[in-house]
C-alpha cells in the first residue's frame, strides 16, 4: 500500500462464518497483503470449530466478553478484555464464549487472511 486510506466500518457487512462465529472484515484487501483485521463475535455458550491457518500468524485481541481459548497443545486458557493470543502458522485453534454476553475480538492476520490458508480440523 503506497497511499493513505481510511476504511469505514459497515456493520451490515457482518456475516456468519461456518467456523461458528460472526465476522466483520475491517481490512482485508489484496492491495494491503501484509495484514488483515477482522472483528469476530462468538455467541454465549458457543465454541468455534478446530481449525488452523497455513502460512499465517493470527492474533486475537479480546475487546469484550469472556472466553476460553485452546491453541496447539496448551491447556484451555481464560481470556477477557485486553488479552492478546498469538497463534503461529499451522497451529490448531478454537475459542469458546464462557460468558453471558457476546465474546468480541479482533483477528489480526499476517500475511492477510485468505480462504486458501484456512484448514478445518473437524
Amino acid at each position: 500500500m503506497d497511499r493513505p486510506l481510511i476504511r469505514h466500518c459497515v456493520e451490515a457487512d457482518e456475516y456468519w462464518f461456518d467456523e461458528g462465529c460472526f465476522i466483520l472484515e475491517l481490512s482485508n484487501d489484496a492491495d494491503d497483503p501484509a495484514v488483515s483485521v477482522a472483528r469476530a463475535r462468538v455467541r454465549p455458550g458457543a465454541t468455534t470449530h478446530w481449525h488452523s491457518l497455513q502460512g499465517t500468524t493470527e492474533r486475537y485481541v479480546i475487546n469484550s466478553g469472556r472466553g476460553s481459548v485452546e491453541i496447539g497443545e496448551l491447556p484451555p486458557a481464560p481470556v477477557s478484555s485486553g488479552d492478546t493470543v498469538i497463534i503461529p502458522p499451522g497451529c490448531r485453534q478454537r475459542i469458546s464464549n464462557t460468558g453471558s454476553e457476546d465474546l468480541v475480538f479482533l483477528a489480526i492476520c499476517t500475511p492477510r487472511f485468505t480462504t486458501e490458508a484456512y484448514t478445518p480440523l473437524e
